[in-house]
């Protein structure tokens, strides 16, 4: 059992590089970095185990209609953050680092970095300095926002397209 910031965590799988921590008082998952990574550092490559047509809330979005299950599958368990210290980069099917995370960080990204259109919106909890709210995907989030984050490829050019309209 892990105390961090007065949660109890329980770790339920170890890998190379992270670990699936669950919150007991929640019963929240999420992943926790075993290593120390600087900013542009690749975390791991990733890939899918199945392409789907339309988003669930397990998948990352690749391209129009090209939603993938994540692979290796524990990356699901990466969460939303408004200040997020990973970027899936569909392009180059990377996992980047974007800031320093220390041994014990949760790994988190920004969810409309990747998603276009979500299939399930949410009220964020992240408690970050700045946090948007309402989470949904970058088609419904202001330009304004957009602009503060590393948006995929795939995001920035839809955001091109939908600004030439």
């Amino acid at each position: 059992m892990i105390s961090k910031n007065s949660k109890q965590l329980e770790v339920i799988e170890v890998y190379d590089f992270c670990e699936l921590r669950k919150d007991e008082s929640s019963g929240h998952l999420g992943l926790f970095s075993r290593k120390f990574f600087s900013m542009g550092d690749l975390v791991i490559n990733f890939g899918s185990s199945e392409i789907l047509d339309t988003p669930n809330y397990l998948t990352v979005q690749i391209g129009i209609n090209q939603h993938i299950l994540m692979s290796p599958e524990y990356l699901q368990f990466t969460n939303h953050s408004c200040n997020p210290n990973l970027l899936y980069n569909t392009a180059t099917m990377e996992l980047e680092c974007l800031r320093t995370i220390s041994v014990g960080d949760e790994f988190t990204f920004f969810y409309p970095a990747t998603e276009w259109k979500m299939s399930q919106k949410f009220d964020c909890q992240c408690g970050e300095i700045g946090c948007i709210g309402l989470v949904q995907g970058a088609a419904d989030t202001s330009i304004e926002i957009l602009k503060k984050y590393k948006l995929t490829n795939f995001i920035q050019s839809n955001l091109k397209e939908k600004n030439k309209r």
